[in-house]
């Protein structure tokens, strides 16, 4: 099952809701930073799940806002998939290591500004991201929703100092 199909039924959890609710809340998690989270595949991603028996069509709604809420088939499917995405240690897909991969495709001038760029892109991602942490309480997020905030943070700073590390090795003609 993907994230984003866990997110909706864990989103439900908190009672019947339309589409759109459910993407507000996710958006509000920042959930497309830490969970890959493709907001359109939620309308589909319901629609499924409701097929599936996971969820059932509680009002067709006005305006076409159809309200979903998860039965008890969905919500042991939550249960099963939260308790094994807490004991599962998964690789993080991420095109930078194809990158890193033919980093020796690069003249070193092109890597170099290459690697500068990034390290200014997580420079600017970590800063944006500790600016939004507390500030999701406000509009009715949970506390501990920052923590995944913080977990994005603290990735983002590894590789800032990998980043700022392989830039020297790079001027100092060591990589690649």
């Amino acid at each position: 099952m993907s994230s984003t199909r866990v997110l909706i039924l864990g989103v439900l959890l908190d009672g019947p809701m339309h589409g759109y609710e459910v993407r507000r809340r996710l958006e509000l998690w920042g959930a497309d930073h830490w969970a890959n989270v493709a907001f359109g595949s939620i309308y589909h991603g319901l629609a499924k799940m409701a097929d599936e028996g996971l969820l059932t069509i509680v009002d067709k709604g006005r305006g076409g806002k159809t309200v979903y809420e998860i039965t008890d088939d969905g919500r042991l499917e939550f249960q099963r998939h939260l308790l094994s995405y807490w004991r599962e240690i998964k690789p993080i897909v991420d095109p930078f290591q194809v990158a890193l991969t033919f980093m020796d495709r690069l003249s070193p001038t092109d890597l170099a500004n290459a690697m500068e760029s990034r390290i200014a892109q997580l420079r600017m991602s970590i800063e944006m991201t500790e600016r939004a942490i507390g500030g999701k309480a406000g509009y009715g997020a949970a506390r501990h929703i920052d923590e995944c905030l913080r977990l994005n943070i603290r990735h983002l700073r590894a590789q800032l100092e990998w980043a700022e590390e392989a830039l020297g090795k790079v001027r100092n003609g060591e990589l690649p």
